[in-house]
């Protein structure tokens, strides 16, 4: 071991902080007060009223609710030690959450989304007291018509995944309105689209048709023409794919899709790489989204706050869910619900405003060669990472060997698997003993062992040089003493987990009272506190 410290100069000595710290229900300490507040002042109850004796019954609770009572200091000690048990993009170098787009969010931005004129803004005020809001969201739309071709926009969906839900539900409803709704019930999609492209289509009632990759890892224009008929409705796929590879054939897909009468929906989530260079509109699609809150800088936020941008040609913009933002010939802004065939509301209100704030002056302090170049950084940091980790034993690239791609890689651990039995888990587990995060969870493994990173236009060479340098040392690993690997991580926090859990459903526990109710008998053996 001593010898392979040497040997990685640029890894960091890395120990993660690791408590043994129990949930704030379990802190629960009768009596206990985080927060004194005052009696109203009896000229003020006057005046007001008590605050509750307006409230109807119906809506009172019969009983107070079952929170933790915990004085301030130990909050503060109990959220503190869990957040030294994170790792993140401010933190690490996280270029292993490939098909996540992880990057730099700028900091000055969030202090726009924190200023009072935006964030006490309220969805039910009226739209004359909220014209910043409104314009910022009109100039948006004007912003992605040139970014995609594509010619109305919303920003209602409230994720990547709702946008195709969107998407979905436009085709449904044009096909209706087209006599031919009941016969067009198939949505062909890729294995290595987002799942999200199938999963939200299923929900509204497709059959799903799912195209396989050929050797070079992209479907063929043979395959699709096989599967397309009078049946289909649509197309939605991801381009690049994720395996980083841009499908040259596009435009003949969509084609062929529109001579038989379907629609084409573009996923966007993969556009890091792609920004300036390629656009929706002459690929021939008829919808698109994009992801605001990866590639327009919002925080990932493993799973939200999110917004999906979702755009459609002129012929499909009456179908958008509305309502949409448009203007006034006095210069005024206001929400629009007269939309012919609208598919109607998908979101209570308009959308995530401030993962929209964060996009909108993210685009505005980079510009058209801004965004350009972000594009043109990731897909340099991506090959860079791609020549290397190739170089790495145990590892490859499956597909078009040789070749660039866009904006990531799915590479795989299998040729280490077979000649060390360390697999891909291992090598993620291991990773974060050195303050990374490899992204692994591909199933089913189409890629056998895969791992998949997209380094975006954040990390520098020297960043990129020390994630390369913890792969080495685990492959080094793996060949040498391979129980390193598999009995790691050992200086993190996160531990080897049994996954069993989420097949069965009698394991499961979202909230601390489903929870109690499972387990009551075992917590009062083991004395464990459970009141609250």
């Amino acid at each position: 071991m001593e010898s392979l410290n040497k040997k990685y100069k640029r890894l960091r000595n890395f120990h993660q902080a690791k408590w043994d710290e129990e949930i704030i229900f379990q802190l629960h300490n009768p009596g206990e007060k985080g927060l004194i507040v005052n009696r109203v002042e009896t000229q003020i109850e006057h005046m007001t009223g008590d605050g509750i004796s307006e409230i109807p019954e119906s809506m009172l609770r019969e009983q107070k609710p079952g929170l933790p009572e915990i004085g301030q200091m130990r909050v503060l000690k109990h959220f503190l030690r869990l957040s030294q048990q994170n790792l993140g993009a401010d933190f690490n170098i996280d270029v292993g959450q490939g098909t996540c787009t992880i990057k730099y969010n700028p900091k000055i931005n969030e202090c726009f989304v924190r200023d009072p004129r935006e964030s006490d803004v309220h969805p039910m005020q009226d739209e004359s007291t909220c014209q910043g809001t409104l314009q910022m969201l009109y100039e948006m739309h004007e912003f992605f018509k040139e970014i995609s071709g594509l010619d109305r926009f919303s920003f209602q969906p409230s994720s990547g995944s709702h946008a195709i839900l969107n998407m979905a539900s436009i085709l449904r409803k044009y096909h209706e309105d087209h006599v031919d709704g009941h016969q067009r019930d198939e949505l062909i999609t890729t294995i290595f689209s987002h799942p999200s492209d199938a999963a939200a289509a299923k929900v509204l009632g497709f059959k799903i048709i799912t195209l396989h990759q050929e050797e070079n890892g992209l479907p063929s224009v043979e395959a699709l023409k096989r599967v397309v008929s009078e049946r289909t409705a649509g197309l939605f796929i991801t381009n690049p794919e994720d395996t980083g590879i841009y499908n040259p054939d596009i435009d003949e897909f969509t084609a062929i899709v529109h001579e038989a009468g379907g629609l084409c929906g573009y996923d966007q989530a993969n556009a890091n790489g792609i920004l300036g260079i390629t656009r929706a509109k002459e690929a021939g699609f008829d919808m698109c989204f994009f992801n605001l809150h990866k590639t327009f800088s919002g925080p990932h936020g493993s799973g939200g706050p999110a917004a999906g941008v979702l755009g459609v040609t002129k012929k499909l913009q009456d179908y958008l869910a509305v309502p949409v933002v448009d203007k006034r010939e006095d210069g005024t802004y206001f929400l629009n619900f007269d939309l012919a065939h609208s598919i109607g509301k998908t979101r209570q209100f308009y959308g995530p405003i401030p993962v929209i704030v964060r996009a909108y002056a993210w685009i505005r302090s980079l510009g058209v060669e801004g965004l350009e170049e972000v594009a043109r950084i990731a897909v340099l940091n991506n090959n860079y990472l791609l020549s290397k980790i190739t170089k790495i034993r145990g590892a490859s690239s499956p597909y078009s060997a040789g070749k660039h791609r866009i904006e990531q890689v799915r590479y795989s651990w299998d040729r280490l698997y077979k000649e060390t039995g360390v697999g891909t888990h291992d090598v993620a587990l291991r990773m974060a003993d050195f303050g990374f995060h490899m992204w692994s969870s591909h199933h089913p493994f189409i890629v056998p062992e895969p791992f998949t990173i997209e380094p975006t236009e954040s990390y520098s060479k020297e960043e990129l040089d020390e994630y390369i340098e913890g792969l080495q040392r685990i492959s080094d690993e793996a060949y040498a003493t391979p129980e390193i690997v598999k009995r790691a991580p050992h200086h993190s926090v996160v531990h080897r987990v049994d996954h069993s859990v989420s097949d069965d459903p009698e394991k499961w526990a979202i909230t601390w009272r489903a929870y109690l109710r499972k387990h009551r008998d075992r917590l009062v053996e083991e004395d464990v506190q459970i009141e609250g």
